[in-house]
């Protein structure tokens, strides 16, 4: 019999016969309250009927026109959507299928755009699993371990975490800029540097999101030195942080902005918006791809933007998001067991530390499995996997955000 890779290592023991909203039912039956969304992928919870109407409505038309060979409705409408929720003159999209395809076109593109060959990435960022991607992932060495040698171009500059230094986070980010000048003096020149990499918010890395005076100081440097910032908005972007995009906190504008996970409420689709000027500098050939645009992910991303606006999600997840990291500080300041909760809207981490202060994965990984087997569904993240993170669809209301909490506080107790 043929079975899955023993690499895949399930983050919880449930097999799920179907989802609705915010829950997931197993196939004994039990309801689990899930804090996970596929990864911050369903946005629009399990199953929106919306969604759901959409997709099968499109099957029966379309599944698959490959889009460098002929066009269909749902891209064309979908590109048209995107282009009012987009940022102002990023009005140039490109499709892929996956948020590491999207990081490699957003290279491909800097580097034939600008005509430099290397890239800045910041430690903790996440970017994807292939070669490329992996070799702009700082989040934690089993992304990019035995596979070298990585793609080279690639220099790490500090990002902001102000808990990991142990320092405000003033103190933190005019070390973060400091060094990246020292980068620039040392190590690799601004003029033959492509472009920034940045998650608004470590996915990965922690769940730590960046601050406006280190988004400032980067998109200064890139403006001084001709660089381009990229914006990789894949877990953070349609509403997750509170904000349509991570970026919008901060009060900068990206050149390139990647686009994936909630787009299509779990259907694979990804992308990458520029000015048109900008993306008609990439090298002919360079864009394409076989599922790229799909037709049935398009028509779920269309009604995914759909519901998002019609039910004002993304005003819901700011309202949530402060109530779950209001929620999630209070069960913190009773445990010795947590150092650090951070977050942004809807995307919340809890950090275990030990009593000195060092990472503790042990106890972090027993609060997420603890929690699994009391009805709610978290993952782990950070460079120690020593973080909790909560990523709920951005339709989860009041009462489960309750919920969540009761389950949350009696689990660290426990495990405290």
């Amino acid at each position: 019999m043929a079975q899955l890779s023993p690499l895949l290592k399930q983050a919880t023991p449930v097999v799920v016969d179907h989802g609705e909203g915010v829950y997931l039912y197993d196939t004994d039956g039990k309801r689990h309250l899930d804090f996970t969304a596929g990864i911050g992928v369903t946005s629009t919870g399990h199953c929106h009927p919306h969604v759901v109407s959409a997709a099968q409505e499109q099957i029966g038309k379309l599944i698959h026109g490959q889009y460098t060979t002929v066009m269909h409705k749902p891209m064309l409408e979908l590109t048209e959507k995107l282009g009012g929720v987009l940022p102002e003159g990023l009005d140039s999209l490109f499709y892929s299928n996956s948020g590491s395809e999207a990081v490699e076109a957003a290279l491909r593109l800097s580097r034939q755009a600008t005509k430099r060959p290397n890239v800045i990435v910041f430690q903790g960022g996440f970017h994807g699993r292939t070669v490329a991607a992996a070799s702009m992932t700082t989040s934690g060495t089993r992304f990019s371990a035995g596979i070298s040698p990585l793609m080279s171009g690639v220099h790490v500059a500090p990002f902001p975490y102000a808990f990991h230094y142990g320092w405000d986070e003033e103190t933190a980010t005019k070390f973060a800029l400091r060094e990246l000048d020292y980068l620039f003096a040392t190590v690799v020149a601004p003029n033959e540097t492509a472009a920034f990499f940045i998650e608004p918010v470590l996915g990965e890395g922690g769940y730590v999101p960046a601050n406006p005076a280190f988004m400032a100081g980067l998109r200064e440097r890139a403006d001084k030195h001709g660089i381009l910032l990229v914006a990789d908005e894949i877990q953070t972007g349609f509403g997750r942080t509170g904000k349509f995009w991570g970026h919008d906190h901060f009060g900068v504008r990206p050149d390139i902005v990647l686009i994936a996970k909630g787009l299509a409420s779990g259907f694979p689709i990804s992308g990458i918006a520029a000015s048109e000027e900008l993306m008609a500098k990439a090298l002919p050939g360079s864009q394409g791809g076989t599922y790229g645009g799909n037709a049935v992910a398009c028509a779920a991303a269309v009604a995914t933007l759909e519901v998002i606006q019609r039910e004002g999600l993304v005003e819901n997840a700011a309202e949530r998001g402060r109530q779950l990291l209001e929620g999630v500080r209070v069960i913190a300041d009773k445990s010795a067991s947590i150092g650090d909760v951070r977050g942004l809207g809807l995307l919340v981490g809890s950090e275990f530390t030990t009593p000195d202060g060092e990472p503790d994965t042990a106890r972090a990984q027993a609060a997420q499995k603890a929690a699994g087997a009391h009805g709610l569904l978290l993952l782990t993240c950070g460079a120690y996997m020593n973080v909790v993170r909560m990523v709920p669809p951005l339709i989860v209301n009041t009462e489960q955000v309750d919920d969540a909490l009761r389950i949350w506080g009696d689990v660290v107790a426990e495990v405290s």
